[in-house]
């Protein structure tokens, strides 16, 4: 059993670790966070003699007391929904008693003395650092993306399909206060690979990255979209995802991940028109917009209000669409309201089209259609290119399972809780239950 001894240095310390190859990569992080002094949610990097960050792991290659490792505790990951709220009451407490004292010196003596100004701002100067984004360790916008998946599935079973307001307004305000800051060069190429890890990133820190594409795409210049209508639109669509376990944002972000790095991989700006590659990024965004958890044939079964207001032909797909559009359609959050009639009929066109191909029902239709113009594939034939949007955003949105294991596993067990949470309605309402719906007979 080989025993690897690190050599590192901490600040001004020298340092050294011992570990078994055979230790957990949990095991070997903790011995780490231990030669750092650092706590079990700090975050740490580790740089080699070049500079490069490395993978704190079981394989991390060995070295010499010459060639010492560097180990920084970057920050503090903070659970902002709970310590954030309850430290944030404690300011607010603090801010009101200081106004009552602010008024009765006023009242006594006729002014404010200085002293009541500094503590003022002290309070203000914590407040904003407990609400910002300094504890996050990834600004400018870095992430220990070297770390494998550590936070669970954010499903509970318990919530509602929709979370309070007071939430949404806090992750629009993380987002506002991160869209001042830029984002690392490694977070930009780590956006474009198949191996990203979702389950790192909260709900505004992905709003961020996808902001980030579409200034890396060039969209906000192309097509003149001003920064605030992207924020708007951007806060908007997510507003508009419930909080179901599968078809929810962390869904809609990761489908447009995979597309996004499709994009560059493929550099299909090369090979297709803005329009076109607007067209891609944009219907992956919106693609599940409003799922509300139970798909096409409970809709149809249950004769739902989208079932007969679209005639039983895709009701989910249809109604993504038209929450699209109606977001659209406030000018405030229009980000193609820059775009000339023509551009805007065929961006509306090409992410109908789109969004209503990623109705399985229409799976063997639309991969048989794409099969018969493979051997005669032509990027000068309008027919081609708009069946190349339709496969390539229906690639994106089933992509999970070219993920690493444990990215994809927990997305396995969210659509598993959102096919059983049907199934059981199912039951309830004497409906059919569908295939891998019923909790009682899909195995583990």
């Amino acid at each position: 059993m080989a025993t690897k001894i690190i050599y590192l240095t901490v600040g001004n310390k020298q340092e050294q670790v011992e570990f078994r190859s055979t230790d957990s990569i949990d095991e070997v992080r903790d011995t780490f966070r231990a030669a750092a002094e650092a706590g079990p949610h700090d975050v740490l990097k580790l740089y080699n003699n070049r500079g490069s960050i490395v993978n704190i792991s079981p394989k991390l290659p060995d070295n010499t007391p010459d060639s010492k490792y560097r180990l920084e505790v970057v920050a503090t990951y903070i659970d902002d929904l709970t310590v954030d709220k309850s430290r944030q009451e404690d300011i607010r407490n603090i801010e009101r008693r200081l106004e009552d004292l602010e008024k009765l010196i006023l009242v006594d003596a006729g002014t404010i003395p200085h002293e009541v100004h500094d503590m003022k701002l002290k309070i203000q100067s914590f407040n904003d650092k407990l609400e910002g984004i300094e504890h996050l360790s990834w600004l400018g916008l870095f992430k220990d993306i070297s770390s494998g998946t550590s936070l669970q599935p954010f499903w509970n079973k318990k919530a509602t399909a929709k979370q309070d307001e007071a939430s949404y307004q806090h992750v629009y305000d993380r987002f506002m206060k991160m869209s001042k800051v830029d984002i690392t060069e490694e977070v930009k190429e780590y956006l474009c690979k198949p191996t990203f890890d979702n389950w790192q990133w909260d709900d505004a820190e992905m709003l961020m990255l996808l902001r980030q594409m579409f200034i890396d795409l060039k969209f906000t210049t192309k097509f003149n979209i001003e920064m605030d209508i992207l924020h708007n639109w951007l806060f908007e669509v997510y507003h508009h995802y419930n909080a179901i376990p599968f078809h929810n944002f962390k869904h809609c972000f990761m489908v447009t991940q995979m597309m996004y790095g499709l994009i560059q991989i493929m550099d299909l700006p090369k090979k297709l028109s803005d329009l076109e590659v607007l067209i891609l990024l944009t219907s992956s965004i919106c693609h599940d917009l409003d799922h509300p958890g139970y798909n096409n044939a409970y809709q149809v079964n249950a004769h739902t209000e989208l079932a007969l207001r679209y005639n039983d032909t895709s009701p989910l797909e249809n109604h993504h669409c038209a929450v699209t559009f109606e977001i659209l359609e406030n000018s405030s959050a229009n980000i193609f309201k820059n775009v000339p009639p023509e551009g805007n009929k065929k961006i509306r066109e090409g992410i109908i089209r789109c969004i209503l191909g990623t109705d399985m029902a229409k799976h063997c239709e639309i991969l048989s259609s794409f099969k018969k113009i493979l051997p005669d594939f032509d990027l000068q034939s309008k027919d081609h290119i708009d069946m190349l949007l339709v496969i390539l955003v229906k690639v994106a949105d089933i992509s999970n399972e070219a993920r690493p294991m444990e990215v994809s596993e927990p997305w396995l067990n969210c659509l598993l809780e959102e096919f059983f949470n049907q199934g059981d309605t199912e039951k309830m309402e004497g409906l059919p239950v569908g295939p891998f719906m019923d909790r009682e007979k899909t195995v583990d």
